[in-house]
């Protein structure tokens, strides 16, 4: 057991990605690519540790401008939660809270989701993108076909438009130990992946169109927060930025 270990199934979920998920990630591209030309943004939503993969599509040096990350913490942001409440990790599991965080939300009726979760099982994931799918949003799911497969419905993927299958096994980690645990989770390397490559496909839908793709600059470069203030100025009040 070493660094070269995990290293091996890294490049392996890698590869799987860049080979067996080009055709869903071309689909979700081309729904993100529609819902922001007709005005609509990406509501990136996830929980646990999922919450670094829809961060990875807001408010971020290369990313699109047009992404607003939903979240439990938005309870206590944008809502009267008192933070205390929200220290429960199990909250996810809550019946009721996605209806609490989306009431909080500046959603629009163009707007698309790109909705992360591993297992795609609690609450608080499959609440989101019942509510979304019943009010006539798209949701692309980033989920583990593996995992989910082995947990009861309902699911993510049963309501996804498009699931993103981030190749993790069940249970995420992957890398046996003796007594059977295991370390070496795979799903937010493989999300973060998937994530960018939907970022790419998008950018070329809009340099396709002979458009100028609404992405950030680094604030950290000269001209970067004048740029990034230019853009934000279309978008308003449709994206939060917090913590991003």
């Amino acid at each position: 057991m070493n660094q070269d270990a995990y290293g091996e199934i890294a490049r392996a979920a890698v590869d799987r990605l860049l080979t067996h998920e080009r055709t869903a990630i071309e689909k979700a591209g081309h729904l993100i690519f529609q819902a922001v030309r007709a005005g609509g943004v990406i509501q990136a939503y996830g929980t646990g540790h999922s919450r670094s993969v829809a961060l990875e599509l807001v408010g971020r040096a290369g990313g699109l401008v047009p992404a607003n990350q939903m979240g439990i913490r938005d309870l206590a942001y944008y809502g009267d939660t008192p933070v205390s409440d929200l220290l429960d990790p199990t909250i996810e599991r809550i019946p009721g809270l996605a209806t609490r965080i989306w009431d909080l939300a500046p959603i629009h009726p163009e707007d698309v989701f790109v909705i992360i979760s591993n297992s795609g099982r609690n609450a608080a994931i499959v609440e989101m993108a019942r509510l979304a799918v019943d009010r006539g949003h798209h949701v692309i799911a980033i989920t583990s076909r593996a995992h989910t497969t082995r947990v009861p419905a309902p699911r993510l993927a049963d309501l996804a438009h498009v699931v993103i299958d981030n190749g993790a096994p069940y249970g995420d980690a992957a890398l046996p130990l003796p007594g059977g645990d295991a370390i070496g989770p795979i799903s937010n390397l493989t999300g973060i992946l998937a994530a960018q490559l939907l970022v790419a496909e998008v950018t070329g839908h809009y340099l396709k169109a002979g458009a100028t793709p609404p992405v950030y600059r680094s604030a950290n470069t000269p001209g970067g927060d004048t740029h990034n203030a230019a853009l934000l100025e279309t978008y308003g009040p449709c994206i939060r930025l917090g913590d991003a």
